[in-house]
């Protein structure tokens, strides 16, 4: 009988140390898994890069393009080269002061010119090529076949003259557009207020422009051929330098990039 008392206290201390054991894994389980929990934590959260947001060429590089001489073998189309230079200039001590980084294009246009003659080129600054040679539209407010009077005031309905980023699109009353930020105060730094915008618009064509003797006018927006506006919007877009070149001696004195 003692040995049959002893083995069933065997087999109680047994059964009692299995149930502990039980009991008592879960806990250690539940302890592991929480230290887990702590290093995920701990760890840094993996950051989404896009290619699109890394530049492509350094601030340096950009202005070593934007130096007239590195263009000297380069087909710059019929621009006058004063223009060209003045263009060039302006962009460069945009990137030195910080108010851009590494664009990619520079399109000028040249309102001393008449709207008949083809007064917009497109320049991209990486490979340093031409392109695109275009008619541009001026504000309705501005003048007729040439463009004399220029305005930053909303209503005006007058093109502003200066530096501009270009910025995001949107499909607008005219289609594909895009909009721009004029870097100029008080030249033309209330474009986006104004909704002064790149679009597409059937009165900017050769044929009318010959007939009537000026081309289609806006309400202030270089407006372009509806044949060339999306693929124009779509290099310039994101970040390029867009300048509008008027011989304004107030503007070239006091302009913060020309001055």
């Amino acid at each position: 009988m003692k040995n049959t008392a002893l083995s069933a206290t065997r087999v109680r201390m047994f059964r009692v140390g299995a149930i502990l054991a039980l009991i008592g894994a879960p806990a250690a389980i539940l302890t592991d898994r929480t230290a887990e929990a702590r290093v995920d934590l701990s760890s840094p959260a993996p950051v989404a890069t896009s290619a699109a947001a890394v530049p492509t060429a350094s601030s340096t590089e950009t202005v070593s393009a934007l130096d007239p001489a590195a263009w000297e073998d380069a087909a710059i189309g019929g621009i006058d080269t004063q223009v060209f230079e003045t263009a060039l200039k302006a962009a460069a001590a945009a990137i030195e002061r910080g108010d851009v980084a590494d664009p990619g294009t520079l399109t000028v246009i040249d309102f001393s010119r008449p709207s008949t003659e083809r007064r917009m080129w497109v320049y991209d600054l990486r490979t340093r090529a031409l392109v695109f040679d275009e008619l541009v539209s001026h504000g309705r407010g501005s003048g007729l076949t040439m463009a004399t009077a220029f305005s930053n005031v909303p209503e005006s309905n007058r093109s502003s003259l200066g530096l501009y980023r270009a910025a995001e699109t949107y499909i607008g009353k005219h289609g594909y557009s895009l909009r721009i930020d004029g870097l100029e105060p008080g030249i033309n730094d209330r474009a986006r207020e104004r909704a002064i915008v790149i679009h597409a618009a059937d009165y900017v064509n050769e044929k009318s422009a010959r007939a009537q003797g000026y081309l289609g006018r806006s309400l202030g927006c270089p407006a372009l051929r509806p044949e060339v506006a999306r693929q124009v919007i779509d290099t310039v877009k994101g970040g390029g330098l867009i300048f509008a070149y008027y011989p304004d001696p107030h503007w070239l004195r006091t302009s913060k990039y020309l001055g």
